[in-house]
């Protein structure tokens, strides 16, 4: 089992910068995709950031070119560094671990996961 632990939101307004971290324990030695996900009130959830255990990455869109997820590996420690931050970027936001049981990476590891691990949320509020 692995225990996810969010931290670092807050209220910031637009144009500034968050550091949200997402501390992992258990049985970390697997191989995983991990990710950072939001929802804000009335909208579905959606993938921010994704990175594997080969350091590939990939973004949504919206925050490409703002937002860059990393992982300190000897910390099993999940980073999301947001700027230029919109007010739209206004959400709870989880971080989740994915298994990979056949080490795929991106794209694939979300899709053949059969385990999976979230943490409970940090609040980002981005003021105009």
């Amino acid at each position: 089992q692995v225990e996810l632990v969010e931290s670092g939101g807050g209220s910031v307004q637009a144009g500034g910068s968050l550091r949200l971290s997402c501390a992992a324990s258990g049985h970390t030695y697997s191989n995983y995709c991990m990710g950072w996900f939001r929802q804000a009130p009335g909208k579905e959830r959606e993938g921010v950031a994704y990175i594997d255990a080969y350091g590939s990455t990939n973004y949504a869109s919206s925050v490409k070119g703002r937002f860059t997820i990393s992982q300190e590996n000897a910390k099993n420690t999940l980073y999301l560094q947001m700027n230029s931050l919109k007010p739209e970027d206004t959400a709870m936001y989880y971080c989740a671990a994915f298994l990979d049981p056949y080490g795929l990476g991106l794209p694939r590891c979300f899709s053949v996961s059969v385990k999976n691990y979230w943490g409970q949320g940090t609040q980002v509020t981005v003021s105009s």
